[in-house]
C-alpha cells in the first residue's frame, strides 16, 4: 500500500512539474483554455445562441491570440463550433488555420502582463492594451461572454517565458 500511494504522489508531482513549466499562451496551455471555455457557461452557453453561428457556413469560427512581446510568432489557435445549442471549442493548440476572415475571426494580442491582468476588453480595445482585429460590433455585442473569455484567459496558469516553436 505505501508504495502505491508513493508513486501516486510521485506521479502527481511529475504531472504538475509539467504544467506548470507550460509557458502561458503556449500550444499546451491553448489546450487548457479551450478545457476552461467548454466548462464556462458564459462561454458555451451564451455564445451558442446567435455568436457562434456567424461563421460564413463554415460550422467554426477561429480565435487566434498571442503575447505581443513573444511575438506573432507565437500564435494560438482555438476553434469553436456550434454543438447542441452550445459554443464548444473543439480544437487548441498551434495555429491550424492559414487565413482567417475577419468578417467572423478573430485575432487578439496584447503583452503578458495585459493578458494575465484580467483586463476588461472594451476599455483594453480603447486604450490600446488588447490589439484586436475582427468583428468589433460582433465582439461588443458580447461584452460579457467576452470579459469572461478574458478572465479565462488570465487565469490559466503558465510560465512568463515565452512559448518556443
Amino acid at each position: 500500500m505505501k508504495a502505491v500511494l508513493s508513486i501516486l504522489a510521485t506521479g502527481l508531482l511529475t504531472a504538475g512539474a509539467a504544467t506548470a513549466a507550460t509557458p502561458y499562451m503556449s500550444a499546451d496551455w491553448a489546450v487548457q483554455a479551450c478545457q476552461g471555455w467548454n466548462a464556462s457557461a458564459p462561454l458555451a452557453n451564451e455564445l451558442g445562441a446567435k455568436w457562434v453561428k456567424n461563421d460564413k457556413n463554415r460550422g467554426y469560427k477561429i480565435i487566434q491570440m498571442y503575447r505581443t512581446d513573444c511575438g506573432a510568432a507565437g500564435k494560438v489557435e482555438m476553434k469553436i463550433v456550434s454543438q447542441d445549442g452550445k459554443a464548444v471549442c473543439t480544437y487548441a493548440g498551434p495555429v491550424a488555420t492559414a487565413k482567417l476572415d475577419y468578417d467572423v475571426d478573430y485575432l487578439m494580442h496584447a503583452t503578458t502582463k495585459d493578458w494575465k491582468s484580467d483586463m476588461n476588453p472594451a476599455t483594453a480595445m480603447m486604450f490600446g492594451n488588447l490589439k484586436f482585429d475582427g468583428p468589433k460590433l460582433e465582439a461588443m455585442s458580447v461584452m460579457g461572454p467576452f470579459k469572461a473569455f478574458m478572465t479565462l484567459a488570465s487565469k490559466v496558469p503558465g510560465e512568463a517565458v515565452c512559448p518556443s516553436r
